[in-house]
């Protein structure tokens, strides 16, 4: 069976689509799709079943992707990394959340990038979750770290640490508000107040406020910022309320920077993944990073 037919099989696979997969290939899509018809008349199946946005696998078209799609993936790493194992690393493509990457991941594997005949190069990316499932699937990445948990069996995920979210906020504001009259008040307590956050739609805030008070949020942001470590930031200069991932603020609220407006008997939690393309765990480099993590983790409060 032609290799090449079966790259353009996985690719396609993982993309749901000819079109994107024609894109990650550098082929124009009616070359995919000869190549995909090729390798159905030699297996004398169908592959794929078309649909108005893309294609779905067949129950073969599975069964071949979960086979095939390791071994392609092994071949791809021997030729980026040669055979000499002496004269290179290996290289791991990491994809995930900037401000979770940055303090947690990359801390913890950087003892791994040493030249000690096991370490590896390390080249990240930073994106949402969809993003990073979605190289992944590709093969642009080998691991992803991501709040979403993937379907199906082409991507495989272990749960790797849960976050606590804590309601911040400048000693003023919280010397305004009163942890005894939020307690009473609820929401009430902080409307009209400013609110910090990541993106229009408010996720932290409204992830928050559904939990604890069972209700969305009236307020929108005040200060938008796509990172979380500026929305600290500015919580911290008086800008406004923000929820946030307890490990990122606890050395602010050790301080006295910001401080804890509410503490919750159920607090919000949210649930990071490490994401691989399933099978692909016989790469040592890749096992041996998500084993290092997993370890890791245990350690993070």
């Amino acid at each position: 069976m032609d290799l090449a037919l079966l790259r353009t099989f996985v690719t396609v696979h993982r993309a749901g689509s000819f079109t994107r997969a024609a894109a990650l290939l550098g082929l124009s899509q009616p070359a995919v799709t000869s190549q995909i018809r090729t390798l159905e008349r030699q297996l004398g199946r169908p592959l794929f079943l078309r649909q108005a946005r893309g294609v779905i696998p067949t129950t073969i078209g599975d069964e071949l992707a979960h086979k095939a799609a390791p071994h392609l993936d092994a071949l791809v790493e021997i030729a980026e990394t040669g055979l000499d194992d002496d004269s290179s690393l290996r290289t791991l493509h990491l994809a995930g959340p900037p401000e979770f990457t940055a303090e947690r991941a990359l801390p913890a594997l950087a003892e791994l990038t040493g030249d000690d005949g096991q370490g590896f190069a390390l080249r990240v990316s930073f994106g949402n979750s969809d993003k990073a499932l979605e190289g992944l699937a590709a093969g642009h990445h080998d691991l992803a770290i991501t709040t979403t948990q993937p379907r199906g069996a082409l991507l495989t995920a272990t749960p790797l640490c849960d976050e606590e979210h804590v309601l911040v906020a400048a000693p003023r504001w919280a010397d305004e508000i009163g942890p005894e009259k939020l307690r009473h008040a609820g929401t009430h307590a902080l409307q009209g107040l400013p609110v910090v956050e990541v993106h229009e739609s408010m996720p932290f805030v409204a992830r928050f406020w559904a939990t604890v008070f069972d209700t969305r949020p009236a307020a929108s942001g005040t200060v938008v910022v796509p990172d979380l470590r500026a929305v600290l930031a500015c919580a911290v200069s008086g800008a406004g309320l923000a929820v946030l991932p307890r490990y990122l603020c606890a050395t602010a609220l050790d301080r006295g920077d910001v401080v804890a407006l509410l503490d919750p008997a159920v607090p919000p939690l949210r649930t990071y993944f490490l994401v691989i393309r399933t099978g692909t765990l016989a790469m040592p480099h890749l096992a041996r990073a998500h084993e290092w993590l997993l370890a890791a983790a245990a350690s993070w409060s």
